[in-house]
């Protein structure tokens, strides 16, 4: 299921599950994931998109072996904050996923982390072979952890 509200992973989410969050590409899905507190968010891996069929696969075979109980899917809208053609993208990549595993989904802006989480590296000196293997899964981290941020300020 599709949330509208990222507040309400919370209720959808059971104790302990974790959230995974993912950053997705045309060429690469990079994958985070948090802890079972919902507290820190950490890069997990990158699938380098094939088959449809086989990246869910994969994705499905990390979400069971790290018990996740939800999905925060970064939203690529454009600077103005409107859905755009990489936006469209990803809904229906959200829609089709859902086909395989119906996880309690959630959006998160992504606008620009990309492009942070790149300048964090070139400021901590990464080479840019290390940051192109890096990149996509460290960009699924920063959305996992916006959303992780949210959810921690919202429960108080």
């Amino acid at each position: 299921m599709i949330l509208e509200n990222p507040a309400e992973l919370r209720e959808a989410v059971a104790v302990g599950m974790r959230l995974m969050g993912l950053d997705v590409g045309t060429k690469t899905i990079g994958l985070a994931l948090s802890d079972t507190r919902r507290v820190i968010a950490t890069p997990l891996e990158t699938i380098r998109r094939r088959r449809f069929s086989e990246d869910m696969a994969r994705l499905f075979a990390l979400v069971g072996a790290h018990s996740v109980g939800g999905l925060v899917i970064g939203l690529p809208l454009t600077l103005a904050g409107a859905d755009g053609p990489r936006t469209q993208s990803v809904r229906q990549f959200s829609r089709n996923l859902m086909a395989f595993h119906d996880l309690p989904i959630v959006f998160w802006d992504e606008r620009l982390s990309t492009a942070a989480v790149t300048r964090e590296m070139i400021a901590h000196d990464m080479t840019r072979k290390r940051r192109a293997e890096v990149v996509d899964r460290v960009a699924a981290a920063y959305i996992l952890q916006g959303c992780l941020d949210f959810l921690g300020r919202t429960s108080a």
